[in-house]
């Protein structure tokens, strides 16, 4: 039986342009699993306020993160779609001499190539099962069931079934925790320990924990079992969330505030490593790099350090690939 093993990150504009960020943006925040306010009011929201205004506003940080990475080295267009593709690239040649059987490839949840395009065109080509691996550490309703719902609108639309598994997550995975400890442990031993390593994952909002949605709880292990892993005592690390959108609460500390915090206590230096991101993308080599040094800086802070996220660093690879043979191993022969 053909398998094919599908990478699956958020998505990207098409272009760092208003259109095209207004596209996405109308992709994104029209999934109820993103926005989950009563439909009627956030669509009069979304259509008569966010995509007219948005999208104008934060082209240009687009512009600025497009054809770069955090760490200097040259991308064409997205990063995020860079990255996503050049996992799927290393990953198949990873699994070349041992697992033959498997064809690896990439999808978005918004914009291109989008899910179901993918699994049409790989059963098209003969290819019977399918495996998805969100690009999601830790599961949130926001991200990866948004993936589960593109799986149940591809089943829907067969009469006969493909066989699709999907992994949930994997925020504490013993290679995840280790290449995230690597890639601190890399710049530490070139440049020294920072006073502080802040550890900023993706917000969401907090209503959404009390609803029952786990994100928050994997966040803080995964926080636990890296600081445990560099061996260090608690108030030399610290978890924050970034990327709020809308007046309601989420979840908190806020990364922004906390660096302005910081920034007056007038700490000398901080590492800030964003660990939900298995790619450098706006939230990251903006928000983080650009925004949120600044933030620290401005506030009186000194050195800021942003450690990049794993994208195509050969541990991460490694650990896509033992994520796989968990998920598919390999069937003994009669």
């Amino acid at each position: 039986m053909s398998t094919a093993v599908i990478l699956m990150n958020l998505g990207t504009p098409a272009e760092p342009t208003a259109p095209g960020v207004r596209q996405f943006l109308r992709d994104f925040l029209s999934d109820p699993r993103v926005v989950e306010i009563p439909r009627p009011l956030w669509l009069a929201i979304l259509h008569g306020l966010v995509l007219p205004l948005r999208p104008g506003r934060i082209a240009p940080a687009y512009r600025e993160i497009w054809g770069r990475s955090a760490d200097g080295e040259a991308v064409e267009g997205s990063p995020i779609l860079h990255y996503t593709q050049r996992q799927a690239e290393l990953l198949q040649q990873r699994l070349a001499g041992t697992r033959p059987d498997i064809t690896v490839t990439y999808a978005m949840t918004y914009g291109k190539p989008d899910l179901d395009s993918v699994v049409h065109r790989l059963r098209r080509q003969g290819f019977e099962s399918f495996l998805v691996l969100p690009l999601y550490p830790q599961y949130s309703a926001t991200t990866t069931a948004a993936i589960y719902d593109r799986v149940a609108r591809i089943y829907r639309s067969y009469r006969d079934v493909p066989d699709i598994s999907l992994v949930h997550d994997y925020y504490r995975h013993p290679l995840y925790i280790r290449a995230l400890a690597d890639s601190v442990r890399e710049l530490w031993d070139r440049e020294g320990r920072a006073e502080k390593l802040l550890l900023s994952f993706h917000g969401i909002p907090k209503a959404n924990v009390t609803k029952g949605d786990p994100y928050y709880r994997q966040c803080n292990e995964t926080a636990e079992h890296l600081a445990a892993e560099l061996g260090l005592d608690r108030d030399c690390w610290q978890v924050s969330f970034q990327s709020r959108f809308g007046k309601a609460e989420w979840l908190q500390p806020y990364t922004d505030k906390t660096l302005i915090e910081w920034g007056k206590k007038g700490l000398a230096s901080v590492d800030v490593i964003c660990p939900a991101f298995a790619a450098d993308c706006l939230e990251t080599l903006e928000e983080i790099s650009v925004e949120n040094r600044a933030n620290f800086v401005d506030a009186g802070g000194g050195q800021y350090r942003y450690i990049p996220a794993l994208n195509a660093r050969a541990d991460h690879i490694e650990m896509l690939a033992a994520i796989v043979g968990e998920k598919l191993p390999v069937k003994a022969q009669l």
